[in-house]
């Protein structure tokens, strides 16, 4: 009974991680039909804030939750405004702008802090499941990842800024017709996703580990959620990280972590066979 306590809370736990490392690219990708190859090097940002934050005092839960997202999502304004904005309706260009990008930010990000993992102190420790100890940090993912994925919904559904930005990505040319200026909703929407990932970057820095390479651990599992969820980024995003994590999280547990990472990949190559729309593709069509 308390490995199966335990289990369920490595479950709960890596379907969190997944939901936190997809949502930023699923605004970006899902709402902009953008191929961010960089979404891993903007969670690494987060990650790098988080750690310069902590080593300069500041308090870490600030550090995560406030510097790591503000911080990012400045660079994804800026990124759309220099790069992105020149790129719309070309993603063949846009992919390999945001690999150069990505490339950039690496080589960056390797000459100021060297290839050495910089590591970030757990703010909480374990608690005990019987006999078995859990990270207590394990809730922290999992409550930030329900925060964002309800944020997010409850900013598309319930506000006026929302409602522009689901309007002008379905129908720019109406909305600007109507007063909208679509550049500007671009650009927010770029920031928010941006946002979105240094925010994940900043909330697993913990665990993970900094270093200007670890962005490529995350990019793959991202696509593969946002490809399955389909077009619905929130409802989306869920289900394709309940299946996904679900799956990775008990392979792994039966036996290896590597063979758990290619029981995703095997997974998500079956579902987007049987749905190549993604799951809200086929169900749940007017969802969110």
């Amino acid at each position: 009974m308390d490995l199966t306590g335990l289990l369920g809370f490595n479950v709960l736990v890596g379907i969190g991680t997944l939901a936190l490392i997809t949502v930023g690219l699923g605004v970006i990708y899902g709402m902009m039909k953008i191929i961010n190859l960089a979404h891993g090097e903007f969670m690494m940002l987060g990650a790098y804030a988080t750690y310069v934050a902590t080593t300069h005092g500041i308090d870490i839960w600030i550090a995560m939750l406030v510097i790591s997202p503000l911080f990012v999502g400045l660079v994804g304004l800026v990124v759309e405004r220099t790069l992105i904005r020149f790129l719309y309706g070309r993603m063949i260009d846009t992919m390999l702008a945001t690999w150069g990008l990505s490339l950039g930010l690496i080589g960056l990000m390797t000459s100021i802090f060297g290839n050495d993992p910089r590591g970030v102190s757990t703010p909480l420790h374990s608690f005990a499941i019987g006999r078995y100890d859990a990270s207590l940090y394990g809730i922290v993912i999992i409550l930030a990842a329900c925060a964002s994925l309800a944020g997010l919904f409850a900013m598309l559904r319930m506000t006026r800024f929302g409602l522009i930005v689901r309007a002008t990505m379905q129908n720019p040319n109406m909305a600007a017709a109507l007063g909208v200026a679509p550049p500007r909703i671009y650009m927010a929407t770029f920031a928010l996703g941006a946002a979105f990932a240094g925010l994940a970057g900043g909330v697993l820095a913990p665990i993970s580990g900094v270093s200007p390479v670890m962005g490529a651990a995350f990019i793959a599992k991202a696509f593969i959620t946002v490809l399955g969820g389909g077009a619905a980024i929130v409802t989306g995003t869920t289900l394709a990280s309940i299946i996904f994590g679900f799956i990775n999280e008990i392979v792994s547990f039966k036996t290896t972590p590597v063979i758990g990472e290619v029981a995703l990949l095997l997974a998500a190559v079956v579902m987007i066979r049987i749905l190549p729309q993604g799951i809200t593709g086929r169900f749940l069509r007017r969802s969110l």
